[in-house]
C-alpha cells in the first residue's frame, strides 16, 4: 500500500475548508478541455483518467495517466485556460477543491505547497521518461514499457495485488499515447501476448509478468517515496 505524508492539524482544517465537495464522472466523460477555464481543482479519489492534446486535425497525443491521489487541472488553476484535455478512463470519483483559494494556500501554508510543488514535479519527471521512451525506445520496448509504468503506478496506490491486474485501456489509448498506428500497436501488443508478458481483452489489458516487460523496456521502475496526498 502507498504512503502518505500525515497532515498537521492546521493542515487539516484548511483542506476541509478549501474542499467544496465530490464529483462522480462515468468512463469516457470529458473532466476538463482544452482551452477552458475551471473554477475548480481536483484530486482524483478512484478510477483512472488520462490527459491529452490534440492537432487541429483531431489526432490525439496521451501525455500522462491519472490515478487516485494526483492532482487534476492543476496547470490551468496555475496559468488560468487549460492547455490540454482530461478523459475518465474508468468511473470516477474526484474530490472537489476551490481554485480561487490556491495563493492562500501557497501563502499561508507552506507544507501544503510544497506538496502540490512535489506533485508537479512527480509529473515532470514521469513526462522525461514517457520522452526517452517514444525518442530512444523501439516500438515493443515502448509498449512494454507503458504497460509496466501503469502497473507500477497502480501498485503505488494499492491498486493492485499479488493478483494479476487489468489495465482499463484500450489498444487506441496505447496508440495514441506511443505515436503508433492502431496496426503497428496492435502488432507490437500481440508479441508482448506471445512472450507471455500481458493477455489482450476486449476493453482491457491483463498483466501477467510486470518483472519481464521491465526487463523489456529496460526500465528500472518507479522510485519507492513518500508522497503527498490532498
Amino acid at each position: 500500500m502507498p504512503s502518505f505524508r500525515p497532515f498537521e492539524s492546521q493542515e487539516l482544517r484548511f483542506v476541509s475548508s478549501f474542499k467544496t465537495g465530490e464529483l462522480v464522472a462515468e468512463a469516457g466523460s470529458t473532466l476538463l478541455s482544452e482551452g477552458s477555464n475551471s473554477v475548480h481543482l481536483y484530486t482524483l479519489l478512484s478510477g483512472w483518467a488520462f490527459r491529452y492534446k490534440t492537432l487541429p486535425d483531431g489526432r490525439r497525443q496521451i501525455l500522462n495517466y491519472m490515478l487516485p491521489g494526483d492532482l487534476v487541472g492543476l496547470q490551468g488553476s496555475v496559468i488560468g485556460e487549460m492547455e490540454h484535455s482530461v478523459e475518465a478512463l474508468s468511473p470516477l470519483v474526484l474530490c472537489v477543491f476551490q481554485r480561487n483559494r490556491l495563493n492562500e494556500l501557497f501563502s499561508n501554508h507552506p507544507g501544503l505547497g510544497f506538496d502540490i510543488t512535489w506533485l508537479a514535479a512527480q509529473e515532470e519527471r514521469m513526462l522525461d521518461d514517457h520522452l526517452l521512451s517514444l525518442g530512444r525506445r523501439s516500438a515493443l520496448e515502448r509498449a512494454a514499457y507503458l504497460i509496466a509504468f501503469l502497473h507500477q503506478r497502480a501498485t503505488s496506490v494499492g491498486l493492485a495485488s499479488n493478483k494479476n491486474l487489468y489495465l482499463p485501456i484500450t489498444q487506441m489509448h496505447v496508440a495514441d499515447t506511443l505515436g503508433l498506428s492502431i496496426v503497428h500497436t496492435n502488432k507490437t501488443l500481440r508479441k508482448l501476448a506471445e512472450k507471455g508478458l500481458i493477455r489482450w481483452l476486449d476493453r482491457s489489458c491483463e498483466v501477467l509478468d510486470s518483472d519481464g516487460l521491465m526487463q523489456l523496456a529496460e526500465w528500472e521502475g518507479l522510485p519507492d517515496r513518500v508522497r503527498p496526498l490532498i
